[in-house]
């Protein structure tokens, strides 16, 4: 087995301290993941000042918000493969580049060029998934045992900032600069582009894996600040090494089906509340889009509050009862948010307060699974595993925000008597995907928390009961 060649080597790794090699990589990580997801989150407040304007429909609308789903669905499947292929780094640079570049065009754009948004918006989608999905990879795979079920969790906290980040970008900059100043934001990603090429070194267990010891031997040596000939160099050649098949990931069904339902199930919750959240405030309540954008920066900040929580709580709790706790409990927070989409608490919207709600258990079970599923499938099929669950998560992206378009009528012209109309039924159906969640989490997860990740298709097998 892999395992067995590089027994030495990676035990050496793992025994490592968080040294400043390790966090210079988590890091640009993080900025990574931010850059990523800010770009990717900034057209719900675009939207929110250009549906109006441009007079979109409900189908238009839900067109150029689902269209980046569509992108990171094929993003992810085929960046996924390829990073188990050819390694995680570079993937991460391409994906980071495509992402920036086609958010900040989209301040570009002429004015009411829906198609062409929704294209750009394809490509944010398929950058994003082809960025985030080796990072979290390579994150999984350096950070030592002891270490991970923590330091993952705090890492997928950076997904939820990015979503703050927009917020906060919005509500400051939409009312000086329009929305084409906010979108031009987006081109920031890519100087994150080039400092992950400069300092972010290739996974160690993946070249381990792949059989490329010498590889493996000198970049351990370079994070653990050791002289090349005090790490040892295994020999003999791993009997299955990482490849592209993207049927490998159905060896365990139980494991495929736990790994899109929650995935499904969170990302569809997660897009839904954010995406048309804004326009919904905007609308139902008369606000402008400022101050749409302002009420979720309450949303967001609950977002990574709850991933913070996670972190914490994952090393003492587990992942799998973790799972089970926030699925359940956002269950019932979004068949509240949509229940009393119209109430305000004074002069504050209830639907905001039961919104962030959703979104401290929503993406703080984030936080515990996006790493989970990594875990659960090991390095030689650690990418195409997490490309499995940013595919999934492109579903999501999808089907939350199209929940809402098909349950109003895609063709009405936003308004807040459509909007009002479809926002109860649409959280129902958000709240029944997260007890999805929770029951896969029951059934179907087995505990990762503090077991080494496997290397090869056969030791995972072996730890699966297969």
């Amino acid at each position: 087995m892999s395992a067995a060649t590089s027994e030495s080597l990676l035990a050496l790794y793992d025994d490592a301290p968080l040294n400043a090699r390790y966090w210079v990589t988590f890091a640009t990580m993080c900025a990574v993941t931010l850059l990523d997801f800010f770009d990717f989150f900034l057209i719900a407040f675009v939207m929110s000042q250009i549906g109006p304007e441009w007079k979109l429909t409900y189908g238009q609308g839900a067109l150029i918000l689902y269209s980046a789903g569509v992108g990171a669905i094929i993003g992810a499947i085929i960046w996924g493969a390829l990073g188990d292929r050819f390694g995680r780094k570079m993937q991460v640079v391409t994906g980071t580049f495509i992402c920036g570049i086609a958010a900040g065009c989209i301040g570009l754009l002429p004015t009411a060029a829906w198609i062409g948004l929704a294209i750009l918006r394809f490509f944010v989608g398929f950058g994003l998934a082809a960025g985030v999905t080796p990072a979290l990879t390579i994150v999984v795979e350096q950070t030592p045992t002891r270490w991970r079920t923590g330091m993952t969790s705090f890492f997928v906290v950076f997904a939820s900032a990015g979503t703050l980040l927009a917020s906060f970008t919005s509500a400051i900059l939409l009312h000086e600069f329009g929305w084409r100043g906010v979108a031009m934001t987006g081109f920031v990603a890519l100087i994150f582009g080039v400092l992950v090429w400069a300092f972010v070194p290739e996974s160690v267990r993946w070249l381990a894996a792949k059989g490329r010891f010498s590889e493996a031997r000198d970049e351990a040596a370079r994070q653990l600040g050791l002289a090349r000939d005090q790490v040892p160099l295994p020999t003999a050649v791993p009997t299955t090494q990482p490849r592209a098949s993207l049927a490998e990931l159905y060896h365990k069904p139980g494991l495929f089906w736990q790994t899109v339902v929650i995935w499904g199930g969170s990302a569809s919750a997660a897009y839904g509340y954010y995406l048309w959240g804004p326009t919904i405030v905007a609308l139902a309540l008369h606000v402008t889009p400022a101050r749409a954008a302002s009420y979720f920066i309450y949303v967001a900040g609950c977002g990574v509050v709850g991933k913070i929580i996670v972190s914490l709580l994952a090393p003492a709790m587990g992942r799998r009862a973790l799972g089970i706790m926030f699925g359940f409990i956002s269950t019932i927070c979004l068949a509240l948010a949509g229940y009393f989409n119209g109430v305000l608490v004074g002069s504050f919207p209830l639907f905001i307060l039961l919104t962030a709600a959703s979104a401290f258990f929503v993406e703080g079970g984030f936080s515990n699974l996006a790493p989970y599923t990594v875990e659960q499938y090991g390095v030689g099929l650690g990418s195409r595993s997490s490309g499995l669950g940013q595919a999934v998560n492109g579903v999501g992206k999808i089907i939350g925000p199209l929940a809402l378009a098909l349950l109003a009528g895609s063709g009405n012209i936003i308004a807040p008597q459509a909007t009002s109309e479809a926002v109860f039924p649409a959280f129902v159906l958000l709240a029944a995907l997260m007890l999805l969640v929770t029951l896969a989490f029951l059934f179907l997860g087995v505990e990762t928390h503090g077991r080494p990740i496997a290397q090869g298709h056969e030791e995972l097998a072996g730890q699966q009961g297969v």
